[in-house]
């Protein structure tokens, strides 16, 4: 039964001090998430949600189960076991053999150290593979090579049958963590702070016979990568658990810009100022990245910041959008942002142009700043000119939907349909559109009446 949720600021969790989160009332006008439908099943951490049409999604998480779900009714429609351990990875994969038709799969790898595939329409397994060495931690469907790929200590490329078509030689004891795929049959591997670039070709022979090949190591992190993301055929982008975000040449794979200021106050004037003797990892790594073609939306501690693909810097951020680290982001339609956290919030945010005021002059770098050294006027002049050209942006809270109990780890958006989130509190929330769901409930009841009306007069 959906609920009606009545949405409210949030008080700080085991804080002494008051939170620096901006919060927002109980008058969300913006917001249109105002029911939720509770959907129960799993028994552990809910970590991934994986879209298989218009419809219809499925969840995984700690508990091995795999759970097929319709978005709209909240209907259970398949429970999937077949898993021992732990999910550690799950992809969408459609079928395009011509001689069938259309299929939608989805493949499972887990700490058990097996891949399954699954048939979504029926709920069965249609294969299963054990001979991995190590937890296989990402899938990466190439959909237009009909192949997918598992990454571990190794990386394996496999057909649809889940046959073996080639593999690397053991890469690390730490293994891939993350795929991207990249224009001409390559894609680009996460391997600690490493980014290994593949090529797959297949064989010269008639057999369905591929190669895999590394043609380049790029060693320009100073940590471990903790997120990877496509923008287009031109450009991907990595961050690190220090906080270091660069924007790659996806075709010749030459790095085309840097940023590691995310957490700088100086770099961002917007930003309440703090003196730190030091930075946790917690506040400086890049959880989650996702792009559309303009900017690189970028999840880091417990702040979000957009980055600007053609100026290469950050024109809005919210240093503290969330009380604890941001797990997951994702760009929706009409500028809006949603973001979701450890501590168990989900929000929604408007990316707003802020009206121009006259420029002032700004302190010119750090000895400015603590009153050494002379103000550098013809840096001034060029600070006010960039102001006065370039649009300045902030982001504006418009929705906190306040359901979960615990670190909400992702979510779908569905359009129309709402939005699914999973949480470590073992549930998955469906977020409805309140208005949308009233007007549907009323006219299925103005059809019934229609109806029993047209009996009666039989």
């Amino acid at each position: 039964m959906l609920r009606w949720l009545i949405g409210g600021g949030r008080e700080p969790q085991g804080l002494a001090e008051k939170s620096s989160v901006q919060t927002i009332g109980e008058e969300q006008i913006q917001n249109p998430y105002t029911e939720l439908l509770v959907l129960k099943g799993h028994q552990d951490i809910v970590r991934f949600l994986v879209q298989i049409d218009d419809c219809r999604f499925a969840s995984a998480g700690d508990d091995g189960i795999i759970f097929l779900w319709n978005a709209q009714t909240g209907e259970k429609l398949y429970e999937l076991h077949g898993h021992t351990h732990k999910i550690t990875a799950i992809a969408p994969f459609s079928s395009s053999d011509v001689t069938e038709e259309k299929t939608d799969l989805i493949i499972t790898a887990s700490a058990d150290r097996t891949v399954i595939v699954w048939d979504c329409t029926t709920g069965r397994q249609v294969q299963k593979v054990s001979c991995f060495h190590s937890t296989v931690k990402c899938l990466t469907v190439l959909q237009r090579l009909n192949v997918w790929l598992s990454g571990g200590s190794d990386l394996c490329v496999w057909n649809q049958k889940l046959d073996l078509l080639c593999k690397t030689s053991h890469l690390s004891d730490a293994g891939i963590s993350a795929l991207v795929e990249l224009p001409k049959n390559c894609v680009a591997a996460a391997v600690g702070k490493e980014l290994i670039i593949f090529r797959l070709s297949a064989s010269n022979n008639e057999s369905e016979g591929w190669n895999v090949l590394e043609v380049k190591r790029l060693v320009d992190h100073q940590d471990n990568i903790s997120s990877l993301v496509s923008v287009n055929d031109l450009t991907f982008v990595t961050g690190s658990h220090v906080g270091e975000l660069i924007v790659w040449d996806a075709l010749d794979w030459t790095k085309q810009a840097f940023e590691c200021n995310f957490w700088d106050s100086s770099v961002h004037p917007d930003v309440q100022p703090e003196i730190k003797l030091s930075q946790s990892p917690n506040e400086t790594s890049v959880q989650h990245l996702t792009s559309d073609e303009e900017c690189v939306f970028a999840a880091v501690g417990k702040g979000i910041y957009v980055y600007n693909l053609q100026m290469k810097r950050v024109i809005a951020c919210q240093k503290t959008a969330h009380d604890s680290s941001v797990l997951h982001i994702e760009k929706l339609p009409n500028r809006q942002l949603i973001s979701c956290s450890e501590d168990g919030s989900v929000r929604i945010w408007e990316l707003r142009e802020k009206q121009q005021l006259p420029a002032e002059p700004v302190p010119t770098g750090f000895f400015n700043m603590w009153g050494f050294g002379r103000t550098n006027k013809q840096a001034n002049q060029a600070a006010k000119k960039m102001q006065e050209n370039t649009p300045m942006y902030f982001l504006e809270l418009i929705g906190d939907l306040i359901g979960h109990s615990s670190a909400v780890q992702m979510f779908l958006y569905f359009g129309e349909l709402g939005l699914a989130t999973c949480s470590a509190d073992h549930l998955i929330i469906l977020w409805k559109d309140g208005e949308r769901e009233s007007s549907l409930r009323s006219l299925t009841l103005f059809k019934k009446l229609a109806q029993n009306g047209d009996l009666q007069l039989k």
